[in-house]
């Protein structure tokens, strides 16, 4: 055999074969799927999702789908090498004690969570599991994380919108409805995290000549004497932040604020697509999408701490006209063009 024969021939798990042959080989393996390549072991590993929103929610659904699909993209086989278990409506309090005690008897390798009570809950429960948060309002203020670049501890992940949100919500309300005169800011008690972009609200009232007003509400009753008050008084208007416990009811307070002709903007794009007036918030699917890369990341050796907290790039803008209509609201054309979606 001439030695350029032998050289054209390796060795490849103890089985001789030609380079050409080989080449192939391991041409065809890069060429295969990310999901046939998943990483297998003898454990499942477990990840535990807490879901603001109820189970039904559509919007909810596809953020799952997203994270699902992430997951996938990276290499897990889904009820396979990786269970993704979601914990729906945690919302309250009690929801969320219930919902933490449930996912850690699982043993999990990732926690990841979307509300500031949530968060709070998780760190008291445990240290020592990584924890992928979203939609946190100013991580580092709340004492969840040490720094943005360096969080530190078993949590990172991604901020809701900056603090000065709330000024751009009152603008747009009062371009869409030039008669406002007063706006409750609609909060939940338990979270304190959009507290902070009503400062901004706050701030900026005087100068759209507009009175604001912090509505704390525990209940459906709650939200109702909210919605009533305004409705009563000429020129009232509503802002609804990204927030489970309204989120849960957000059936309800798009029926009231129909029923009292409020004109109302929200933090999340499902009270618009719901029938809400408009929504301004941060892009969450896009959020869940990144969410999947941090999970892979840590699974495969991260820590939380080494990954920095990333802030939303990404603002959506999306205007219900057919609410508008109903409300003989005549929404400017300029501010129609801005919107990212509008919805007929």
């Amino acid at each position: 055999m001439s030695s350029a024969i032998v050289q054209d021939i390796l060795v490849y798990q103890g089985r001789p074969m030609r380079r050409r042959e080989f080449i192939t080989l391991i041409g065809g393996a890069s060429a295969l799927p990310l999901v046939a390549r998943a990483q297998t072991s003898d454990k499942t590993r477990v990840v535990g999702v807490f879901m603001p929103g109820p189970e039904g929610d559509p919007e909810g659904q596809s953020y799952a789908a997203i994270l699902r699909q992430g997951l996938e993209h990276h290499g897990w086989a889904i009820d396979r090498d990786l269970r993704v278990d979601f914990r729906w409506g945690v919302g309250s309090a009690e929801r969320t004690q219930a919902a933490i005690s449930e996912l850690l008897r699982l043993k999990p390798d990732v926690l990841m969570a979307g509300t500031s009570g949530t968060l709070t809950a998780l760190q008291r429960a445990t240290r020592n599991v990584p924890i992928v948060f979203f939609m946190i309002y100013e991580p580092v203020a709340q004492g969840f994380v040490q720094s943005l670049a360096h969080p530190g501890g078993n949590a990172t992940g991604f901020t809701g919108a900056e603090a000065t949100v709330g000024t751009k919500w009152l603008e747009l309300l009062k371009q869409m409805a030039p008669h406002l005169a007063r706006v409750a800011f609609m909060s939940n008690p338990d979270n304190p995290g959009p507290m902070q972009s009503y400062r901004s609200v706050e701030a900026a009232a005087p100068k759209q000549a507009v009175e604001a007003v912090n509505a704390p509400v525990r209940g459906a009753a709650e939200i109702e004497a909210v919605m009533d008050r305004l409705g009563g008084e000429p020129g009232g208007g509503l802002i609804v932040p990204p927030d489970g416990f309204l989120l849960q009811h957000s059936r309800l307070i798009i029926d009231l604020a129909a029923r009292h002709r409020l004109p109302a903007i929200y933090g999340m794009r499902s009270y618009a697509t719901d029938g809400g007036l408009a929504c301004y918030g941060v892009k969450v699917g896009e959020q869940f999408r990144q969410a999947a890369d941090y999970i892979d990341r840590i699974l495969r050796g991260a820590k939380p701490g080494d990954l920095p907290v990333q802030q939303p790039t990404e603002y959506e803008f999306i205007l219900n006209s057919k609410t508008a209509r109903a409300l003989d609201l005549g929404i400017p054309s300029n501010l129609l063009a801005t919107a990212d979606e509008v919805i007929e």
